[in-house]
């Protein structure tokens, strides 16, 4: 009896000591449960302090700078509008080739999912338009028709983060060797600027890590076709010859709100891409209206969206070609059935 009251008192001090034990386990583990949900990446790297001067002496920083993305720029200057225009020239063998296009996107408050409005055009009069106003997504191309899309599973972010990437899609096409040099200090629409010239760094092990990695293409099983050849012979081959141009920092926000570069890119020649070719690229950028709201709205017509578009059968439909199962090309409904007259 003796010995089974000292067992009842060792488990009863052992409870005790546990529960002791794990309180302040408890206490933290419902800290953490209930503590205020993390930011999301975007706006904890817009409160970064980020300092628009040395970035000629850090290639870190100045890739940091000139690779942000469009939602940070907005967490950082407010509502803004922001205009590229690049343009393209191809001299080879076979003839030259000239491209341009403009990128415009009009920004609202809010970043990560703030309002705006993007535009995309080229001189071969393509484009599109994105808009995102309270959450709603629009699409159509440059001569289409606004189309609501409800499910936009990211689209919209992509498109953004695109349209706004001029400076950084150069960068990333010279292999990551866009080098800055410190040219004094300025001013951007009131706004005090550091400015910087740019001009063709030597190729590092760094410049190479920081530029954009893309996975392994996949391989067809009857080989590449010649297009797709001498496009990724560009890649592989490309070798930057010049760049030089000016880039604007804004100094209280570290975002760059001017840019103007010229760069020549040279392929040699081969099998894949029969004979040498020279790309000559010029971009001019600039943010402007910085913290004034633009006041987008949803386009006044618009498509609902549609679970699937009926694409290639409407086309069949709009030309009189009957679908299969269906008698007459009238939209998918088949005819009603003649009434029996000889009842």
């Amino acid at each position: 009896m003796g010995r089974r009251l000292q067992w009842s008192f060792v488990l009863s001090l052992g409870a005790l000591c546990l529960g002791a034990c794990s309180e302040p386990v408890d206490q933290a583990a419902k800290a953490r449960i209930f503590s205020p949900e993390d930011p999301p990446k975007v706006v904890a790297s817009a409160k970064e302090s980020l300092s628009a001067r040395g970035l000629a002496d850090s290639p870190e920083a100045a890739r940091r700078v000139l690779r942000m993305g469009a939602a940070e720029i907005t967490e950082r200057v407010g509502p803004h509008r922001y205009q590229a225009t690049l343009a393209y020239e191809w001299a080879a063998p076979g003839g030259a080739v000239k491209l341009s296009e403009t990128r415009t996107v009009l920004a609202g408050p809010g970043g990560v999912s703030g309002d705006f409005h993007g535009t995309l055009e080229n001189s071969r009069d393509q484009g599109l338009e994105v808009m995102r106003v309270k959450g709603q997504v629009f699409a159509r191309n440059r001569y289409g028709t606004f189309r609501q899309r409800l499910r936009d599973r990211g689209m919209a972010e992509r498109t953004r983060t695109e349209l706004t990437g001029a400076l950084r899609d150069v960068d990333a096409l010279f292999q990551g060797r866009l080098q800055l040099a410190a040219a004094g200090s300025g001013s951007h629409e009131g706004r005090p600027v550091q400015r910087y010239t740019v001009s063709l760094g030597e190729r590092s092990e760094d410049a190479a890590a920081s530029s954009v990695r893309l996975p392994p293409m996949a391989q067809p099983r009857n080989g590449r076709d010649t297009t797709t050849q001498r496009r990724a012979a560009f890649f592989e081959k490309r070798e930057p010859r010049a760049l030089t141009g000016e880039v604007w920092v804004d100094d209280a926000t570290a975002v760059v709100v001017k840019a103007q570069l010229r760069g020549k890119l040279h392929v040699p020649g081969s099998e894949k891409t029969a004979g040498a070719a020279d790309l000559q690229l010029t971009l001019d950028s600039a943010l402007g209206a910085m913290g004034k709201n633009p006041g987008l709205a949803p386009p006044a017509e618009f498509l609902p969206d549609v679970d699937k578009p009926q694409g290639i059968a409407d086309a069949l439909d709009r030309f009189g070609i009957p679908r299969a199962g269906v008698r007459e090309a009238d939209g998918g409904t088949p005819p009603p059935e003649p009434e029996d007259e000889g009842g």
